[in-house]
């Protein structure tokens, strides 16, 4: 099992800005989303259209998970398919708007929009707090060393 440390895993969710959002719809049905998001200070944000169904699912129930995958490739053969690494969380969500975070956070969600208040009043803020562990497959290894799944994997705690 590989040996990581929780600000390894904290250093790759923040070098990276896409994931897959885990939730249950209000009917109980499992439902993802691609989206890219913003890591800051322990949080992951995410923005969405206040109306979305994601912001609808996350309202309904906040227990959410994320996995959040990690390019890998051969150097100079881009051509040789080798799976990504990933990192996976559960989190609880909850939903903000825009005004309540602080500037510099907005201007790095919105960036093009950040000054268009119409375009931000549409928009809404999912904040994910993860919790308990993260669980990883291909972080903090080389890619011969992938190829063992037994040392491909790898748990941190969230919080040390």
């Amino acid at each position: 099992m590989a040996t990581l440390t929780t600000a390894q895993v904290w250093k790759e969710i923040e070098a990276n800005i896409f994931a897959v959002l885990g939730m249950v719809s209000a009917k109980n049905e499992a439902r993802t989303a691609g989206i890219m998001y913003v890591a800051q200070a322990g949080k992951l944000y995410i923005t969405t259209d206040k109306n979305a169904w994601k912001t609808r699912h996350v309202a309904a129930n906040p227990h959410v998970s994320l996995t959040i995958t990690i390019p890998k490739s051969v150097p100079l053969m881009p051509w040789i398919k080798v799976p990504a690494a990933t990192i996976t969380f559960a989190g609880v969500a909850t939903i903000v708007t825009p005004d309540a975070l602080d500037f510099d956070l907005r201007r790095r969600l919105f960036q093009v929009i950040a000054d268009d208040a119409a375009k931000l009043a549409q928009s809404s803020v999912i904040v994910v707090e993860p919790v308990g562990e993260f669980v990883t497959y291909g972080v903090g290894i080389s890619l011969m060393e992938m190829r063992d799944t037994v040392k491909a994997r790898g748990r941190a705690p969230v919080k040390t």
